[in-house]
């Protein structure tokens, strides 16, 4: 059996997508654990804050006027987060982040990035 290189690649393509569809893959997204650090005055605006980055808060606590906040947290919505941090405490917060888990993308954003990559595919193929 004599085949070509192409014929391969072609059969490899129509495999590929077809496996594709039979799995129903799903997009994921990096949870980081986020605890958060700041006097007790600023809780309140960084328990809004987690909140609106998508935020799970789990644990609060304080001790000597410092919270304590332990959060889960999407990374895609911690870019700029040292800077809001800063700027919600006064200059006063500190967080560590560390990778959690991963979850499904909601559906939402999983149709923006998926218009997106299509997008980019249409113009390197164009």
């Amino acid at each position: 059996m004599d085949s070509s290189q192409v014929a391969f690649e072609v059969a490899g393509t129509l495999a590929f997508k077809q496996a594709s569809k039979e799995a129903k893959p799903v997009l994921l997204e990096p949870i980081m654990k986020v605890e958060v650090e700041c006097p007790q005055v600023h809780q309140g605006p960084i328990a809004g804050d987690i909140t609106s980055r998508r935020g799970v808060i789990m644990t609060t606590g304080l001790r000597e006027n410092i919270s304590h906040v332990t959060a889960e947290i999407p990374l895609a919505e911690l870019f700029g987060y040292a800077t809001d941090l800063r700027s919600l405490t006064q200059g006063q917060g500190t967080f560590t982040m560390e990778l959690h888990t991963h979850r499904r993308v909601p559906s939402s954003i999983h149709d923006d990035v998926v218009k997106q990559r299509l997008k980019q595919l249409s113009t390197v193929h164009a």
